[in-house]
């Protein structure tokens, strides 16, 4: 299995803090399910879960992020999807999140970047493609694709950064496909009728305005290029970031997070803003414990810690960032869209594309 520098900034996280936080989310996972809870006794979320066996595989941790990987397809359900939320007793929230459902395929890519493990792949294909069907019949005639399902059937309301999220994870099942020797051109129309609903009709989703994620994730996830998506993230810059803190999880609050921070870093580094981006990072490193996890959040008008919990996937998204900031790996490329196909907007015939997020 090949090795490769650990993701370590000089002055802001070295490499024993890096392989530190890495040994807090190998810790938090489940020995025999190879789970991993957002934090010791916590639950487990498929989305979190494959952002923290991205952070392993970063960190040479290969055989216990394919672990993780393996309780996604053991728990895969026959429809393709995962359930919301599991303890170590079972499922604990049954219904489905179409974007925990798509986001495997990102996971897995990544995985095969940095180890080139074909028996790795070819286990989990299956699973990709399951997962990338699930999450597409939540798609709605207009192109959004609504955020979950219940026993009744899929919510009628469809969110932006998941949808922004499930096209990159569309971009990732397309080149997975490729080292298949498989061919999917539906797959990248889907991402482009996504990413046009998330581009041209901010009023297809539900409205989230004030948090930040609807921000930058149509940077984060390659939607918006340089130039546009430089002007995105600066005209609401000032209602987002607190110099010195990170960024506010919603704007209207005095509540740092960490994972919202790093995620901005990975748009900045995406877009070429090393300044910005390092300068951020640093921003959020108050929030590293002295066991190597990481506090989720700061509510800095009163300097208390809440939630208080140190998330896994909170330190699983420092490591992603310190990758893709230092290029570490072969999967530091994953959020600017290296070794993907190019975003293609593809709007529905007739449909009268006139505004832009």
């Amino acid at each position: 299995m090949p090795h490769y520098p650990v993701p370590a900034l000089q002055g802001l996280f070295s490499d024993a803090q890096c392989l530190l936080t890495a040994d807090t989310i190998a810790r938090a996972q489940h020995q025999h399910s190879g789970a991993i809870r957002w934090f010791a006794q916590g639950h487990t979320d498929p989305w979190d879960h494959v952002q923290c066996a991205m952070a392993l595989s970063a960190t040479g941790h290969h055989e216990t992020a394919a672990r993780a990987y393996g309780w996604l397809r053991d728990t895969q359900r026959s429809d393709g999807s995962w359930a919301i939320r599991y303890d170590d007793n079972g499922v604990v929230d049954p219904h489905t999140d179409a974007n925990f459902c798509a986001y495997v395929a990102t996971g897995v890519w990544h995985h095969w970047l940095i180890t080139q493990d074909r028996d790795f792949l070819t286990s989990m294909w299956p699973t990709v493609v399951a997962g990338i069907e699930a999450a597409l019949r939540h798609q709605r005639p207009d192109g959004a694709v609504a955020w979950a399902s219940t026993d009744r059937g899929p919510e009628p309301d469809a969110l932006l950064s998941s949808n922004a999220s499930i096209q990159l994870s569309l971009r990732c099942a397309v080149a997975l496909a490729e080292v298949q020797e498989e061919v999917r051109p539906d797959w990248e129309l889907e991402a482009g009728r996504i990413g046009h609903a998330v581009l041209a009709h901010p009023e297809l989703f539900l409205a989230k305005e004030t948090h930040a994620m609807d921000w930058y994730y149509p940077v984060l996830t390659g939607l918006l290029g340089a130039e546009a998506g430089g002007a995105h993230i600066d005209r609401r810059w000032e209602e987002f970031v607190t110099e010195g803190l990170g960024v506010r999880c919603v704007s209207d609050q005095p509540w740092v997070t960490g994972a919202e921070t790093c995620e901005l870093v990975l748009a900045l580094d995406a877009l070429g803003r090393d300044a910005d981006a390092h300068a951020q990072f640093a921003a959020m490193q108050h929030l590293r414990d002295t066991s190597g996890g990481y506090w989720t959040g700061l509510v800095y008008s009163d300097d208390k810690r809440w939630p208080v919990e140190r998330t896994t996937w909170t330190g699983a998204t420092v490591i992603l960032a310190a990758d893709a900031l230092t290029r570490s790996t072969p999967g530091n490329g994953v959020f600017r869209g290296e070794g993907l196909l190019p975003f293609r907007e593809s709007a529905p015939e007739g449909c009268p594309c006139t505004t832009r997020v």
